[in-house]
């Protein structure tokens, strides 16, 4: 599937928020929301208001964004969200979570979702001892993420543990430092996913 693979950090900049595209560089005062807070182009520090489809349209932009997902994805995930009991918002939110590549990012296994993607490409993960490169794989709860090759362990994912050791792991995986593991324990809540949207507005954007 086709990705984009332009400078992350306009699109930061075009919603106005952290999207934490960039890994370890956005809690730095190198990001570039921080530097310059007005979106990209020539025209970009007009300031403008956007009526309730603008609105709807940049929080759905937000989460594609954040999970690295394009639109015909996106689109299959709300309408599965749609499908499943409870809050679609929510389900939404979960689909997305539970997906390979952001559990290998939670795990800190990886700097960033971009990167977590490319190993997962690069078949360095198995999950319940069985190699899986697709980074939109669904994990279940009980499913056990380990390295491919422990002992032959990429520089990337060592570099990138000893640089994520103070972010916490979300209570809905575990993860065992020591011996390169993480585990899934449950369907995460609402209030144990720490993205900052408001899915209620991606759920009235598709209801129009």
């Amino acid at each position: 599937m086709a990705v984009y693979s332009g400078p992350v950090c306009r699109l930061c900049r075009r919603d106005g928020v952290k999207l934490f595209l960039k890994g370890e560089r956005c809690y730095t005062s190198k990001c570039a929301v921080e530097r310059r807070k007005h979106p990209p182009g020539m025209h970009g520090q007009r300031q403008r208001k956007l009526a309730d489809y603008g609105l709807q349209l940049r929080e759905k932009q937000e989460v594609k964004r954040i999970y690295r997902v394009l639109e015909k994805q996106f689109r299959n995930y709300f309408k599965e969200a749609v499908r499943r009991k409870g809050v679609t918002g929510e389900t939404l939110l979960q689909l997305l979570e539970m997906r390979l590549d952001n559990v290998v990012y939670r795990l800190g296994f990886a700097l960033s979702r971009r990167q977590a993607r490319q190993l997962v490409n690069h078949g360095h993960f198995l999950v319940n001892g069985q190699k899986v490169n697709i980074p939109s794989y669904q994990v279940r709860p009980g499913d056990t993420i380990s390295l491919a090759k422990p002992e032959h362990v990429a520089g990337a994912i060592e570099e990138a543990l000893r640089t994520t050791g103070g972010r916490p792991v979300p209570a809905w995986l575990e993860f065992d430092l020591d011996e390169r593991k993480g585990r899934v324990l449950s369907v995460p809540t609402r209030e144990q996913i720490d993205t900052q949207v408001n899915e209620a507005l991606i759920v009235q954007f598709y209801s129009r």
